[in-house]
């Protein structure tokens, strides 16, 4: 009973708005998940839908590389205060280019706390500093490496601190500093020290040939009405890489499960089954909004909500149409991906879907808001 509405809701969403398949599991204090599947793996409706199966989870991936970045400031190798071009050398000439083209100093160095709280600076919105950016070809970096080189060329757009503007640049450069400061690819020390001891085994910026056909196809509006496959390289080799360098700002594929143990180790205070991976003090930092000093301290997206150590923080649910304490946390992927932690009701949801919203007339109806709801009302329903 507690949770028959949340289960329709999900049918609902493949058999009425047209999601080819979904995955959704709810976890509270212990008891043993709820998890529901419903639909198929693949756009033709042969494979059913499974509760392994894999997904893109796209910009998921940014709060796994979070949880690096603080391991390793809790490690003494980097401070979240630091100036990034203590570790990455080639920031070291930043500049801010302003709008009337004057290129300056920034007011403050460019931090590891500004680059995961997303106030980096860096060039988001119109003006010349962004089209320098996208002059720059950085999504044609053949590594990490390559790419920061390529950003750390270009100017800032704002000083460091002051804006709140969600970008995946930032937290490429945020992987590339994994790298150094680990002395590890970004692939082998996501999977050394977090997806292997916390026994998320199909996590990972490529799936094993064995394992592709637990992954899901990914799906986009055609100009015609109907669902066709997205493009793209994953999309046509479903768990071929989704970049060509390792992506910590999108590159992730993962189950509803793997993603769980990540959300539970979090919830846990940095710990899970015995083991400690995050100081208690470091994850009440990053599941803390760190917008507060900003003239607007709230994301782009909307005054009720703040971000952390990167996680969106929500400050006013109820003013987003949402039901629940403040103090929720989570992110969402592109493809319709999304988790939500709860401290309040010790609970975490996953809605793992794959589908590449457009805003275009009949395009399949979001589905995050009334998840979360529905989830709300199970929570409550004991």
């Amino acid at each position: 009973m507690r949770w028959q509405p949340l289960d329709r809701f999900l049918d609902d969403a493949v058999a009425d708005a047209g999601y080819v398949g979904v995955v959704a599991t709810v976890w509270q204090d212990g008891r043993p998940p709820h998890t529901h599947v419903a639909g198929t793996r693949d756009l033709a409706g042969r494979a059913p839908m499974r509760a392994d199966a894999i997904f893109r989870v796209y910009s998921m991936t940014k709060p796994v590389v979070s949880v690096a970045v603080l391991m390793l400031c809790d490690d003494g190798r980097i401070g979240l205060d630091d100036d990034i071009a203590r570790h990455l050398p080639e920031f070291a000439g930043l500049r801010v280019l302003d709008a009337d083209g004057t290129r300056r100093a920034p007011a403050r160095a460019l931090t590891v706390r500004h680059l995961l709280t997303h106030t980096s600076g860096l060039a988001i919105g119109d003006g010349p500093a962004l089209r320098l950016r996208e002059a720059a070809d950085l999504h044609g970096a053949p590594d990490l490496a390559g790419y920061v080189r390529r950003l750390a060329a270009l100017p800032l757009q704002h000083d460091p601190g002051t804006t709140f503007a969600y970008d995946g640049a930032a937290t490429e450069v945020l992987s590339r500093l994994v790298e150094v400061a680990s002395g590890q690819s970004l692939d082998a020390f996501l999977r050394t020290r977090l997806f292997a001891p916390l026994g998320m085994p199909d996590t990972g910026f490529a799936v094993p040939a064995a394992a592709r056909g637990r992954v899901v196809d990914i799906t986009t509006m055609g100009d015609d009405g109907r669902l066709r496959l997205a493009d793209g390289p994953s999309a046509t080799t479903p768990g071929a890489p989704l970049n060509p360098y390792t992506s910590g700002a999108g590159g992730l594929y993962s189950t509803a499960a793997d993603y769980l143990r990540l959300c539970r180790m979090l919830l846990g205070g940095g710990a899970l089954d015995g083991r400690r991976y995050l100081r208690e003090e470091t994850v009440a930092a990053m599941l803390r909004n760190q917008l507060g000093h900003l003239a607007q301290p709230h994301t782009q997206f909307s005054p009720a909500e703040g971000f952390g150590l990167g996680l969106a923080v929500q400050l006013d649910p109820a003013a987003r149409g949402r039901l629940g304490a403040p103090g929720q946390v989570g992110w969402s992927g592109a493809a319709s991906t999304h988790f939500v932690i709860d401290p309040a009701q010790h609970a975490i949801a996953i809605l793992l879907a794959q589908h590449l919203p457009r805003e275009v007339e009949g395009d399949l109806p979001r589905l995050a808001t009334p998840f979360y709801n529905l989830v709300q009302q199970g929570l409550a329903h004991d």
